[in-house]
C-alpha cells in the first residue's frame, strides 16, 4: 500500500521552506504520494490558540531568529532571516500553487519549493504576480493556464483551512500520515520513521 502525506504549509514560512526538499527527497525514497495543502494560517491560529508573528512576545520573535540561523546553518541552506518582503500575504502565491496541482500534485510541490527560495533567498516579492509568473514558467509549467486557474482557487483555499483546523493542525509546516501529525520541519525524522514501517 502506497503511504500518503497530506502537506499543510504556509506559503510564506520559512520552517516550510526549511523542510521542503527534504519532505520531497523522503517521499521519493518512500514511494509516497503528497497532497500539497497551502492554509491561510491566519484562520488556523486563533482557532488553536497560536499568534501571528507580529502579535508574539518579544522573547518568541528573537528566539525564532536564533533558531532560523541554527537551522539554516545544519542544514546548509542559505537563508536570509530579515527578507526584504517580508511579511507577505500568501494567499495568491498558495492560488497559483493549488492551479499548478490541480492535474499533477509534483507541480505544485515544485512551485511551493520555488515559492519559498524566492522569499527566503532570492529576495523576491511572491504577493507579486509577475513573480510567480516567472517561477512558474522557469520551471516549465504552463503559466497561462495557471494564472487563469489561480483566482478560482480560493475556495480550494478556504477549504483547505478549514479541514486542517478540523483535522487537529495548528502550525506550518505540519505533515499528515494516517491521521497522525507530525508538526514542524525539525519532526521529519519522525516522518522518515512513519513512511519506513
Amino acid at each position: 500500500m502506497t503511504a500518503h502525506i497530506d502537506y499543510y504549509f504556509a506559503t510564506i514560512s520559512p520552517w516550510a521552506f526549511l523542510g521542503h526538499d527534504r519532505l520531497v527527497a523522503m517521499a521519493r525514497q518512500h514511494g509516497a504520494t503528497v497532497a500539497v495543502k497551502p492554509v491561510n494560517f491566519g484562520e488556523v491560529f486563533p482557532a488553536s490558540g497560536g499568534l501571528p508573528l507580529s502579535k508574539r512576545a518579544p522573547q518568541r520573535q528573537a528566539y525564532r531568529l536564533v533558531e532560523l540561523r541554527r537551522w539554516s546553518s545544519l542544514l546548509d541552506i542559505p537563508l536570509n532571516i530579515h527578507p526584504k518582503f517580508f511579511p507577505a500575504n500568501g494567499d495568491l502565491a498558495a492560488g497559483w500553487i493549488l492551479a499548478a496541482g490541480e492535474h499533477d500534485q509534483a507541480n505544485a510541490l515544485a512551485l511551493a519549493g520555488a515559492v519559498g527560495r524566492a522569499l527566503w533567498c532570492e529576495e523576491r516579492d511572491v504577493a507579486d504576480e509577475a513573480t510567480l509568473r516567472e517561477l512558474a514558467g522557469g520551471l516549465g509549467l504552463d503559466v497561462h493556464a495557471i494564472s487563469a486557474r489561480a483566482p478560482q482557487m480560493s475556495s480550494r483555499y478556504a477549504d483547505l483551512t478549514k479541514e486542517a483546523i478540523d483535522r487537529g493542525v495548528f502550525g506550518a509546516p505540519s505533515y499528515v500520515i494516517d491521521g497522525e501529525i507530525f508538526w514542524g520541519q525539525d519532526r521529519l525524522d519522525f516522518v522518515a520513521r512513519k513512511l519506513a514501517k
